[in-house]
This record gives C-alpha cells, sequence and structure tokens, in this order.
C-alpha cells in the first residue's frame, strides 16, 4: 500500500492511498505462507463474497422482465447514479474504516487474461489461503430484502442467480453457490429451488437474513419441501441494516454491527424452532451464516428454560429447543476469540466437531483465515480438519481427495459411513 509520508500535510488526517499493483495476492501473502501447512487438510470456505456492484451492468442485463430489465439499464446514464433498482446505502458502508482498511473493490486489481475477473479475483484468494472450495455469494445484495419492492428482489435475485450459474460457476469447478431465495415472494423463491436443484455448482440455497418476513409462515412450506427434497441445505446469512428501528439507538457502527448480524438469525433461529420446522422437515439441514458464535449458546438457554415453563406454545416440538440447535451448522465467522474458555465451552455446546463449517469471509474487512481453526489449542488434530472442510464436505456432497482425509486415513467402509466421497487423486 502506497504511503508517501513527506507529502502530508501536518495536522491534516489523509486517506491512505491504494496502489493499483496492489492485489489479493499481495494482501494475502502471509496466508499463503501458511497454506503451505494446509496441503494434506481439505479446506472448505463456506461463505466468501464479492463486490457483485462491479459487475452490476452484466447482472443487471440477465433479468428475465424487459421492464425492470430497461429500468436497471437505465441507471448506466446518470452520473454519480447507484446501482440500478438496489436499495443499498453507499454512504453509510464504514467497514473499510474510512479508507484505512481496504476492500477488494478499492484495489482496481488487475486481472486479464480469458477468465472472466470475478472468476479470476476467487482463485487467486483460494490459492493464496489454500482453500480447495470456496462458496461465493454476494455482498451489497445482503440487504435486498429489506427493498420496498419484493417483484424487484425476485429480479435482481433470479438475474443474479443466472449470471453466477450460467456464467461464473462454468469457469472455475473449484467455486460454489448458495442460491439466493427472494424469500419476500415465496413462489418466486420456490421457482429458483425448481430451476437450479440439481444444478452441480450450487450446493444449497440461501435466505438473506435481513429482513422482516417470519420464517415460520404457511407461505413457505412448499418451498422447505422442495429444498428438502433436493438434498441440500437452506442457508441463513445475517447481515446489518442500521436503518433498522432499533439498531437506530446505537451511534457507532461498532455497536450497531455486533448487535445487528446477530439480531436477524435469533430471531428467525426462535421462530424456526418454536414452531417446530425442524419436525415438520426432519431431512432439511440448515447452516447458520456470519452471525459468530457467541449468541448460539445464549439462544439454546434461553428458549430451553422458557420452554420448559410454557411446552403448550411449541405443541410440535418433541424434545428441547437445544436438541436442535444441536443438529444445526454453524459457520466460523467472525469466531469471537477473545476469551478461549468461553470458546472452548460454545464448541462443546454447539457439537462443533460436527456441526460447525470454516468461512472466511472474504474479502471483508474482519475475514479469517484458516488458521483462526489450526491455532485453537483445545481442539484436537481430527476435529480441526473436520471443521476447516470434512464436516462440509458431508453436507455439501464434496469429493475429497484421499490424502486429505485425516490420520490415520479410513478405508473405504469407514468412510462410506462418515458420508464421505473420496475424490480420485
Amino acid at each position: 500500500m502506497a504511503d508517501d509520508a513527506t507529502s502530508r500535510t501536518p495536522g491534516v488526517f489523509e486517506l491512505p492511498k491504494v496502489d493499483n499493483a496492489t492485489d489479493t495476492r499481495d494482501l494475502l501473502a502471509h496466508a499463503a505462507k501458511d497454506a503451505n501447512a494446509l496441503k494434506d487438510h481439505f479446506v472448505v470456505d463456506v461463505d466468501a463474497h464479492l463486490s457483485e456492484f462491479a459487475f452490476w451492468s452484466e447482472i443487471v442485463d440477465r433479468i428475465d422482465n424487459d421492464v425492470y430489465r430497461q429500468m436497471a439499464q437505465s441507471f448506466r446514464n446518470r452520473a454519480g447514479s447507484p446501482p440500478g433498482l438496489m436499495n443499498a446505502t453507499p454512504g453509510m458502508l464504514y467497514q473499510d474504516m474510512f479508507g484505512r482498511i481496504p476492500h477488494q473493490q478499492r484495489l482496481a486489481e488487475k486481472t486479464g487474461g480469458e477468465t472472466h475477473a470475478m472468476v479470476t479475483l476467487v482463485q487467486r484468494a483460494m490459492d493464496s489461503m489454500g482453500i480447495d472450495y470456496m462458496v461465493v455469494l454476494p455482498t451489497p445484495m445482503l440487504v435486498l430484502g429489506m427493498h420496498p419492492q419484493a417483484e424487484i428482489e425476485a429480479a435482481l435475485g433470479g438475474a443474479f442467480n443466472k449470471w453466477m450459474v450460467e456464467d461464473m460457476l462454468p469457469q472455475e469447478k473449484r467455486m460454489k453457490n448458495f442460491i439466493y431465495l427472494p424469500f419476500n415472494d415465496p413462489p418466486a423463491a420456490l421457482r429458483e429451488v425448481e430451476k437450479y436443484a440439481h444444478h452441480p455448482g450450487v450446493v444449497g440455497f440461501m435466505v438473506t437474513s435481513t429482513r422482516y418476513k417470519p420464517v415460520h409462515h404457511d407461505d413457505y412450506m412448499k418451498l422447505y419441501a422442495a429444498i428438502e427434497a433436493s438434498g441440500k441445505p437452506i442457508t441463513f446469512h445475517s447481515g446489518f441494516h442500521w436503518g433498522d428501528e432499533s439498531m437506530k439507538q446505537c451511534n457507532r457502527f461498532l455497536s450497531m454491527h455486533a448487535i445487528s448480524f446477530v439480531y436477524y438469525n435469533i430471531i428467525h433461529m426462535t421462530n424456526w424452532v418454536i414452531n417446530g420446522i425442524p419436525e415438520r422437515f426432519p431431512k432439511l439441514k440448515s447452516i447458520w451464516i456470519e452471525s459468530g458464535l457467541a449468541w448460539v449458546p445464549f439462544i439454546m438457554q434461553r428458549l430451553d428454560s422458557e420452554y420448559m415453563m410454557r411446552t403448550s406454545e411449541a405443541p410440535l416440538l418433541k424434545r428441547k429447543p437445544s436438541e436442535y440447535i444441536r443438529e444445526m451448522y454453524f459457520t466460523t465467522q467472525p469466531m469471537e476469540r477473545e476469551n478461549l474458555k468461553l470458546l472452548e465451552a460454545t464448541f462443546e455446546a454447539i457439537n462443533a466437531e460436527s456441526q460447525l463449517l470454516y468461512a472466511s469471509d472474504w474479502p471483508h474487512w474482519d475475514f479469517d483465515l484458516p488458521n483462526s481453526i489450526t491455532q485453537l489449542p483445545f481442539i484436537n488434530e481430527q476435529q480441526k480438519r473436520n471443521i476447516l472442510g470434512l464436516n462440509a464436505a458431508k453436507l455439501l456432497n464434496l469429493e475429497v481427495p484421499a490424502h486429505k482425509l485425516g490420520v490415520p486415513r479410513p478405508g473405504p467402509a469407514a468412510m462410506a459411513a462418515q458420508g464421505l466421497a473420496p475424490a480420485a487423486e
């Protein structure tokens, strides 16, 4: 990163200058050194991101509806306008600490070659971090669930899915995707599942949690049935929304960010469990993404306590809420590591050995490298391997090279018992 101290005016703060020569491989140079130690580890990044606004023209060109496509395309001729039809608020995106922590979109990173620029960025990140598979998801669209027009969410979500599945995924087999579900329009969400349920690059379906829709509503039952039938998981990817009336009480980004990412998933999980969705769809697996882990023991204890006093209000449940939650899946990032004793207790509470999935959240400001798992002192080598990739391999049906299955290497019968499929060497 360029930093010419001699050019500064005394007493005046200047944003760091970002050198256009700097790219993903430079930012992840230290990670690349660590990646050498992961050569015999199977690593799946269940949550990474792209900055889709850089490719927005390509995406809106894939909108099926002629009127909405022309509306979105018209924004290209408006100087300084936000991406067409989106509801993002770029003036309040504080993650880069006002330029002090650069995101990829600020780097003007050069790619070139025949591969699409977005795919090249993903490849550079995967190679630098020693990742075998990376699930790549949008970023500004994580707040699309707050769009006042459900039909626009459906149009943009469908266009993004088509762009990813038809244009991006074929260029890199290691890149996977959770299909964006336009959840505010249940029939449209169902159509997306039916369209992509059997696509090999699609490993699940994503609900962006930042929205006000009750996940237990009857309108979603056909959707859940279709996802369950696909054998792929439903994921709830949280996010922040400073415009929420509760969040407006926070006067710092830090405060809002700490609470908001947890807030929506707490509500959705509570409704999911108490209304008996796991009993109605016992084969439907769920993943809760980008909320950290500290909130999970809290909601387990809280719901158990309330349930034991008011069991009649949750008639579909046959077990305590915490028992259903222990069977769900969670991603690691952002993992709260300031108190390792509490983190160890959290791992035990959520059955991390089989239910925790590594996620980097790259290229966001608070991303975690694989060493966030390998350096934990309270789990053994096999548990680290499970969390880094073997749990995801089983859940997402990914092939694992035999030399990355762990030590000692299990035989075919043992692998079948674990639900793992070995890949050719």
